[in-house]
């Protein structure tokens, strides 16, 4: 388990939102479970009570809480230059703490901060079903900041170099003592970075980057679907003063098509049909997305709702081998502008009925005649 993912709210078992009687009462249980004077000689419950005492010593004083919920465990780091240490914790130092209970994730000094990596960005691509079928190769325009042409990147007038922070001495961190705690913050000089520009660069006034329209070629692999992310890794944002610049992710959007919906790698269609066609079957050709026309063959007598499938008409799988089915609904039409002639056939059509053609609609009148005869 990660540092990150242990803190005082877990030691006790709480919520950040609890209030003060529920951590109290979480302290409670949790300090008699592990007390030393019912463990005696066991070292791992010694260190956990230690750990619960300084998390609930934390949580329980609304300033500590306060400070804690903003800076985390670095608001408790000991020792260092000045007044690191608080001479009359019972606990020792809480890195030693926590990494006798959870390992040495929590051990050692806080590593110096240079420029952080530039943010991430994001950018919404719309495109057509035919498009995320084929795939297809876009120029988009984003606009972003990017690293200082002038500087290099560096922030610095050229001809002029950094030096370290005098504030912090190069750490990127000041700390005060706050009662028991010692706070760390960022260098209100250097901004944490632990360095300085003699002379900030005339372009970028010291930040390393400015802000510029790229042209950027998006390679869309066939297969996309709604939701789809295409990284195009350090075309994000530049860092500040030459630091690493993030990624640029490509969310897809697919649009609504007239004919087809998607459903994974398969698509569906609803065809209507007439009604001679249900009754003596036939075929019907459908272009596909692929340019091809798909032979979909209709066996006699078939029914609304019935679901005929081409296999490997679908969608191609992205970034894998195979196509989805085409799903082809059948919705048997009854005429509703029918000839004088089309009348007289199908007259004479109804007086050959027996029944037998239509046994779903016998079988209905069959069971309202036997639910009814009592």
């Amino acid at each position: 388990m990660s540092a990150t993912e242990i803190d005082f709210y877990e030691i006790l078992g709480v919520s950040r939102d609890a209030d003060g009687a529920a951590i109290k009462s979480a302290y409670r249980k949790l300090a008699m479970k592990h007390h030393p004077d019912r463990n005696p000689g066991c070292e791992e419950s010694e260190a956990k009570f230690k750990a619960i005492s300084v998390a609930y010593d934390c949580l329980k004083d609304p300033q500590k809480r306060a400070a804690y919920d903003r800076y985390g465990h670095e608001a408790f780091t000991q020792g260092g230059g000045g007044p690191g240490g608080h001479p009359g914790a019972d606990f020792g130092d809480i890195g030693d703490i926590f990494e006798t209970i959870f390992g040495s994730a929590f051990g050692g000094g806080g590593a110096r901060r240079g420029p952080r990596r530039g943010a991430d960005l994001r950018y919404d691509m719309e495109v057509g079903l035919e498009e995320a079928f084929h795939g297809k190769s876009s120029e988009i325009q984003v606009e972003v900041a990017t690293a200082c042409e002038t500087c290099s990147g560096s922030g610095a007038e050229p001809g002029t170099s950094k030096r370290g922070c005098n504030t912090c001495h190069g750490h990127g961190k000041v700390r005060a003592q706050q009662g028991l705690f010692v706070i760390e913050r960022p260098c209100p000089v250097c901004h944490g970075r632990g360095e300085v520009l003699e002379q900030a660069c005339h372009d970028c006034r010291g930040e390393g980057r400015v802000d510029k329209v790229q042209t950027l070629t998006v390679e869309v692999p066939p297969g996309v679907d709604n939701g789809t992310r295409i990284r195009l890794a350090g075309k994000g944002e530049a860092g500040p003063m030459g630091a690493p610049a993030g990624d640029l992710y490509i969310f897809i959007h697919v649009r609504k098509h007239a004919v087809f919906e998607r459903e994974g790698t398969a698509l569906f269609t609803r065809m209507p049909i007439s009604f001679t066609t249900a009754a003596l079957g036939g075929s019907v050709d459908i272009p596909g997305l692929d340019g091809d026309t798909h032979k979909i063959d209709i066996p006699a007598g078939i029914q609304s709702g019935k679901q005929l499938r081409k296999r490997g008409a679908g969608m191609p799988v992205l970034q894998g081998r195979g196509r989805g089915d085409l799903v082809v609904e059948i919705a048997v039409e009854t005429p509703t502008r029918l000839s004088a002639r089309q009348k007289e056939i199908l007259c004479e059509f109804r007086e050959t009925e027996t029944g037998e053609e239509c046994p779903e609609s016998r079988g209905f009148f069959d069971r309202l005649k036997d639910a009814f005869s009592g």
